[in-house]
């Protein structure tokens, strides 16, 4: 991931729109500020959320409230709870999908 050029930004993610995006099952809403390439994101995932696809995409992602599960596709899983994380290459790992079976808040950049 490079940083692209920006002036010294703050966020205030109760004004960022949400934008909900359905997963195999549950729900992910999606609060999301773009620069170019680079995506940084407030994402809460519903109870019972399974992502509805397998990414490849590089993440650093941050578990703020809930537990989530990682799952890769060579079939090894993390478990995550609040304050850890992960961070992932772009095509560097198997690909990822994320569940959570109580619910998820979470903060990614991409």
């Amino acid at each position: 991931m490079k940083l692209p050029t920006q002036a010294f930004t703050t966020i205030d993610w109760a004004n960022v729109p949400v934008t909900e995006h359905a997963g195999e099952t549950g729900m992910a809403y999606w609060r999301t500020h773009q620069v170019g390439d680079l995506r940084v994101r407030m994402v809460e995932y519903s109870p019972g959320y399974l992502a509805d696809h397998w990414c490849d995409r590089g993440h650093v992602l941050l578990v703020l409230e809930g537990e989530i599960v990682s799952e890769l596709r060579d079939g090894r899983t993390s478990t995550l709870t609040a304050g850890m994380s992960y961070q992932v290459s772009d095509f560097g790992d198997p690909a990822h999908r994320s569940s959570t079976k109580t619910g998820a808040k979470l903060f990614i950049v991409d």
